[in-house]
């Protein structure tokens, strides 16, 4: 039987719950997964129990105890050993001797003997891995130390600010994934050949929403976003967007789900302009209770944006999730999100970091009836079509090898029969 190894930082990870998602899709298609985690989840995700008791954890001991392992695991694969090391030296002189990240890779090198013992243990014949910075460096010496074929994922910091050896990475794998056209054109811009590229979107899970929500004009509001609260998600342009909405013949209650390390400071963003009471922090949102929070909208907004360190989301599933329920997304121009929210046409955008675009877009939506209805008609139909999970995995499992693939269809067949 064919085994999938699939390796993430974190599994299953409240944070990216698309990997998971993915990976129980793949499961339910008749492929054997082994889950491979870098480390244990600092925040698991609710009820995903089962699936974090059968990971594999990388990082599961001090850091010299683990060297010592990958010390021992590499001197067991003999010649390939000597491969892995020839990757290993080529891309120290690509990094740089004298930097750090360099000897990094050493370290990442050892852990990738380790992942590679793994591997082989369980019989796996392909290592599918999500996220082309810390992963994807572990998974190709694996794959050197083994000979087993491997894919990445990659998304958005992980290519825009920890960007490493990505033209390397390409060329070693069968494929280099990535969600949006936009990210393809920048791994295509630092040097990965273009016929090792190809984009497979995160598909969202959710089944669309099948009845037709009232859009009607009212006094009050609801207007929702879903994400991490860091820098990068925009959150605090929302909040001073709403701010420039108080003129407006109706009131916005902003609910804001998420957790991250600028909580404190959009609270205190939210008392300074006095939205204190229309501003509702509700914290972490279980995967399984985000369908009903999303029913419960008027509209959905997240104002994305460059960070100060340059890293940009790639493309929210947050925003996909939201038009599979048809709620109407307000978001930015930036980097794949156009894709995904084609303007005036399955949604409105905003020029990003500019609160006063974001609030001239969710007026024009509120004010609207007739545009939340159009907008959100067209948006479940092009998630649907481009954004859905199955036809994702459609397009991902070739990647995995003929054996995995034809398994995967004979599952699918079967399923589709029954």
């Amino acid at each position: 039987m064919t085994v999938v190894a699939y390796f993430a930082p974190e599994i299953p990870a409240l944070s990216a719950t698309f990997v998971y998602e993915e990976l129980l899709g793949v499961e339910r298609r008749g492929v054997r997964v082994l889950p491979v985690s870098v480390r244990a989840p600092t925040s698991a995700a609710a009820g995903q129990e089962k699936l974090a008791q059968r990971t594999r954890v990388l990082y599961d001991r001090a850091a010299w105890p683990l060297a010592l392992q990958g010390l021992v695991a590499a001197a067991l694969f003999g010649h390939r050993a000597c491969k892995a090391m020839g990757w290993l030296l080529s891309d120290m002189a690509v990094v740089g001797l004298f930097r750090s990240a360099a000897w990094k890779l050493g370290y990442q090198w050892l852990m990738g003997a380790r992942l590679a013992r793994l591997l082989r243990r369980d019989g796996c014949t392909h290592l599918h891995i999500h996220f082309a910075h810390t992963p994807a460096q572990i998974g190709m010496y694996a794959s050197a130390f083994t000979g087993i074929p491997f894919t990445v994922m990659a998304h958005a910091n992980d290519i825009f600010e920890r960007g490493l050896l990505l033209a390397q990475k390409a060329s070693r794998s069968t494929k280099l994934l990535t969600i949006s056209h936009y990210n393809l054109a920048y791994l295509r811009s630092v040097g990965a050949p273009a016929d090792k590229l190809a984009v497979v979107r995160c598909g969202v899970s959710f089944a669309s929403r099948p009845d037709v929500p009232p859009f009607e004009r009212r006094a009050r509001y609801q207007v929702g976003t879903l994400c991490r609260l860091v820098e990068k998600k925009g959150v605090d342009d929302l909040i001073r967007a709403l701010a420039l909405l108080s003129d407006a013949p109706w009131r916005i209650d902003l609910h804001i789900a998420g957790d991250g390390p600028e909580r404190v400071r959009l609270d205190a963003l939210a008392r300074e302009l006095n939205l204190q009471a229309q501003v509702h922090f509700e914290g972490p949102l279980a995967h399984h209770a985000v369908t009903a929070w999303l029913q419960s909208l008027d509209a959905f907004a997240m104002g994305c944006k460059a960070d100060a360190r340059g890293d940009k989301d790639g493309i929210p599933v947050a925003l996909m999730e939201a038009m599979s329920q048809r709620v109407p997304v307000v978001s930015t121009r930036l980097s794949g999100i156009p894709e995904l929210v084609i303007h005036d046409q399955t949604g409105l955008l905003a020029a990003p970091a500019d609160p006063a675009s974001l609030a001239g877009q969710l007026r024009r939506l509120l004010d609207d009836p007739a545009l939340k209805a159009r907008l959100a008609d067209a948006a479940v139909r092009h998630v649907q079509a481009e954004f859905g999970q199955e036809t994702n995995l459609d397009r991902l499992l070739p990647y995995f090898g003929p054996d995995v693939h034809a398994s995967a269809g004979r599952a699918n067949r079967s399923s589709n029969i029954r």
